[in-house]
């Protein structure tokens, strides 16, 4: 099996479990961490054992995102907007490859909740998962507005099939936090649990192969490849538009601006917790 710096990947029996492993930096889109699930989805795309796939994280968060610090600090030089477009929508790639590879996955996606998800760590992957497990702790915001980006990879599209257009703009365009009861409500989570940490991964597991037991795995495949086929398409393009808009909100220099913002205001909230 390929090693990883930024995941844990292992099987257990036909259950495939790839987990985020960047808890110190609450598992943010840094490092290796994307490159690292892309890699291991295909292996699971092509297991000849798995029916399930679950995407969790290490810690106390699923995810937050983008690294704010990087991507203050990564504006680039380009001699004009059309080279500086170009450069962008190559930066951007991975994160169409991995919701392609999340779209066209054969296995049934489980996303599990481990914790809360504020960005592209709850933008990407709720409305593209099959299945979402979650803890009793794991809210989602999406404060795209506040930093002059757009609703990323898709997830306009993947949040309104998943519940509604009117509460998918309120999520997605005014940034609103959602509980994991509010999420339930509204038919984005599928089962929310009152446990974190091991216990949470423990239900999951267990709650998988309960379904093992009972359900065929083929025809539970079938299920997802039946329902999806028809909007693979409509999500594809969704993710290409996406990373387009968001390409031009980076050449207009909305993003870069908030992000610097909101860096300093990291940085002395982290220098007030180091008086104390």
């Amino acid at each position: 099996m390929a090693s990883y710096t930024d995941i844990t990947f292992s099987i257990k029996n036909q259950i495939g479990i790839i987990t985020f492993n960047r808890p110190k930096t609450l598992n943010s889109f840094g490092g290796n961490l994307i490159p690292d699930t892309i890699a291991a989805l295909r292996v699971l795309n092509e297991h000849p054992d798995t029916v399930f796939t679950v995407l969790t994280g290490e810690g106390r968060f699923f995810s937050a995102g983008a690294d704010v610090k990087s991507v203050a600090s990564n504006e680039g030089e380009y001699r004009n907007d059309g080279e500086k477009k170009l450069g962008l929508l190559g930066k951007f790639s991975y994160a169409t490859e991995l919701l392609r590879s999340m779209i066209d996955h054969r296995k049934v996606l489980i996303l599990a909740l481990n914790g809360p998800a504020v960005g592209g760590g709850a933008a990407w992957f709720p409305g593209i998962a099959d299945i979402v497990l979650a803890s009793n702790t794991a809210w989602l915001q999406c404060p795209f507005s506040a930093l002059g980006l757009v609703p990323e990879n898709g997830s306009a599209l993947s949040f309104a099939q998943s519940i509604g257009i009117h509460r998918a703009n309120d999520f997605l365009m005014f940034g609103r936090k959602l509980t994991a009861q509010e999420l339930l409500d509204a038919g984005m989570y599928n089962y929310v649990w009152d446990a974190t940490g091991q216990e949470f991964q423990s239900k999951v597991v267990g709650f998988l192969e309960d379904q093992l037991k009972t359900n065929d795995g083929k025809s539970m495949m079938e299920m997802k490849r039946l329902q999806n086929a028809p909007i693979r398409d409509q999500r594809m393009i969704a993710v290409v538009n996406a990373v387009d808009a968001l390409a031009e909100r980076f050449v207009e220099g909305a993003p870069v601006a908030r992000f610097e913002l909101k860096k300093r205001e990291m940085e002395e909230k982290s220098k007030a917790r180091s008086k104390i």
